[in-house]
């Protein structure tokens, strides 16, 4: 799931594979079983929807990426995949479980997409994923901020496409639409990114674009060097940048 810009799946396959590689801790907290049934909630390209697959488990992905989806089902043909919107999907479908990662923070209207969530699982299912929390990547989003504020006279805030809550805000949105909450961590995961002094660029082209509508690729270098500029005492070690990732990992059971 993403903003309402194209994703590029080869690049984030090629360069933020890290997406992905984290992304297995939270299928451990899931706990797959044979035969269950589970739908994978913005499932990018497919490889947390085949790693749950490995476990027996019948996976459904799902995302709002149309070039997403297309990779994922060039990749793994053997699980379906479906392009829908994290918010308002609806499902004849009823699945044991429904994962995801990574994916929830790009979903402002987090009420409605737990409300999709309600609607797919049968009672007593569950609900388990990580996501972008409270202070995720806030240098970077200083940088950004401060360069077109103080540059191009432009607000930042007005056009940033994520959702970070807390730990209180989310566990209070499921509880008060039908979860029980049986698990909930917020911690810090600084965030090595490929590609030396590139790494930075490959985010912002990746997960930043809605900050820079109106620049051309040549305009949106300059700026993203003026951005590392701001940043770079803080987030660039030993010639590579580290995103300051903090994120949540929850499980919940929707109530019988």
């Amino acid at each position: 799931m993403g903003s309402v810009n194209a994703w590029n799946a080869d690049l984030y396959d090629g360069k933020l594979s890290f997406v992905s590689h984290f992304g297995k801790g939270v299928v451990e907290l899931l706990q797959p079983q044979r035969g269950e049934k589970i739908l994978d909630l913005g499932c990018g390209t497919g490889d947390l929807s085949y790693e749950i697959s490995k476990s027996g488990a019948i996976v459904t992905g799902i995302d709002s990426s149309d070039e997403m989806i297309k990779k994922a089902c060039e990749k793994y043909p053997q699980i379906p995949f479906i392009i829908d919107d994290g918010e308002t999907f609806r499902t004849n479908e009823k699945y044991d479980a429904v994962f995801s990662n990574a994916s929830l923070h790009w979903m402002k209207q987090a009420e409605k997409v737990i409300e999709s969530v309600k609607q797919a699982l049968y009672p007593g299912g569950r609900f388990v994923a990580e996501f972008g929390g409270k202070g995720n990547v806030q240098t970077v989003i200083r940088g950004i901020t401060e360069v077109l504020s103080q540059e191009y006279g432009i607000h930042a805030t007005k056009r940033n496409p994520w959702y970070f809550p807390s730990i209180g805000e989310y566990s209070t949105l499921l509880e008060k639409n039908g979860f029980k909450v049986s698990y909930a961590h917020h911690f810090d995961r600084p965030t090595p990114l490929t590609d030396g002094e590139k790494g930075l660029n490959h985010w912002l082209d990746s997960f930043a674009d809605d900050f820079f509508p109106e620049f051309s690729k040549e305009e949106k270098m300059d700026i993203y060097r003026k951005i590392k500029n701001k940043i770079q005492p803080d987030l660039y070690k030993d010639g590579i940048w580290e995103a300051d990732y903090k994120r949540i990992q929850i499980a919940a059971i929707k109530n019988k």
